[in-house]
């Protein structure tokens, strides 16, 4: 794992327009409530197909050097499966939504989790702090899967707040891969 840290953090700008890009998808739901679902849904198809193609490329990337490369290439892919899915399907994706965003969310969650617990083994500081909103996103997704009647009426607030979480914490994985890659050098 220490050695798929030190080759993600050679490429850590891309972890950092990851963030910038899940911030503005949830700046832009808490700013404009009044958009349609069908709005929202090649928004966030586009997010996670660009989403979906940086981490397939991060991933490919890192081929050589990180043994395991592929978990992060299948997560990009799952990334962008959803993108087409969610292109594709308009009409279903305002059904299915919360689900679709959910999953997601769950997914990006836990990994941020596990990545905050491995940070905190190499003694990078703000570990805490990333594990923080990689919880909250993690919460924030449960809610959205466990009641999606409820997730449909709220979905706006819970998908902007769950955005703005993982979000930040990319922001804040970017700097610490960022330093990481000067100690490195």
């Amino acid at each position: 794992m220490e050695t798929q840290i030190k080759a993600i953090a050679r490429n850590w700008y891309l972890e950092l327009i990851i963030g910038v890009l899940f911030i503005a998808v949830g700046i832009w739901v808490f700013m404009t409530p009044s958009s349609s679902f069908a709005t929202l849904s090649i928004f966030f198809a586009i997010t996670f197909l660009l989403t979906g193609i940086m981490k397939t490329t991060v991933a490919f990337s890192a081929r050589r050097y990180v043994e395991g490369w592929g978990w992060s290439f299948a997560g990009g892919i799952f990334d962008v499966v959803i993108g087409v899915l969610l292109v594709s399907t308009p009409l279903l994706t305002m059904v299915v939504l919360p689900f679709y965003i959910g999953f997601a969310l769950l997914l990006r969650s836990s990994m941020a989790i596990g990545l905050s617990f491995e940070l905190g083994r190499l003694r990078i500081s703000d570990w805490g702090l990333l594990l923080f909103f990689g919880i909250l996103g993690l919460i924030l997704a449960f809610i959205m899967l466990w009641n999606p009647v409820f997730a449909g009426l709220t979905i706006l607030a819970c998908t902007a707040m769950a955005f703005l979480s993982i979000g930040i914490f990319q922001v804040f994985l970017s700097f610490r891969f960022n330093k990481l890659n000067r100690e490195i050098k």
